[in-house]
């Protein structure tokens, strides 16, 4: 009996490398990642294919790494420097820089005493919202 190689859907594969579903059909199309086609003539990757990726990035030091983003439901995620923590009383504002922009959380002070942030330290911003605004700017 032979044994088969387990095969991927496209959503699978990015999933699983952490990327999007457009990034990956760019590698397919592009021959960056080799695919076997269905009958339908639809991609599967075979889990083999994905090693060298997930190599790459387990590699790489862990603020870079795509594995910190699969702890996390949350895609938007903007990377950046503290540049201030205030605490007070029950509340804590954390201003992360990211790029020229500075965003504004206000966490649990005890949330903030649990990451032990300081100015300087790497640490990513999560947005997970249902609304977005959009202001007019000219």
């Amino acid at each position: 009996m032979a044994t088969t190689t387990p095969l991927l859907t496209p959503r699978e594969a990015a999933r699983m490398l952490g990327i999007s579903y457009p990034t990956i059909k760019q590698w397919i199309l592009t021959g960056k990642l080799p695919t076997t086609p269905t009958p339908g003539g639809h991609h599967r990757i075979a889990q083999a294919a994905l090693k060298p990726f997930l190599a790459k990035d387990a590699a790489k030091p862990g603020e870079e790494s795509r594995d910190r983003y699969r702890r996390v439901s949350g895609r938007n995620q903007l990377v950046g420097k503290v540049v201030s923590i205030r605490v007070e009383g029950l509340l804590a504002q954390v201003v992360l820089r990211v790029g020229e922009t500075d965003i504004t959380s206000i966490i649990t002070a005890d949330a903030a005493r649990e990451l032990a942030l300081k100015k300087g330290d790497t640490a990513a911003a999560l947005v997970k919202s249902t609304d977005v605004m959009i202001e007019r700017l000219d």
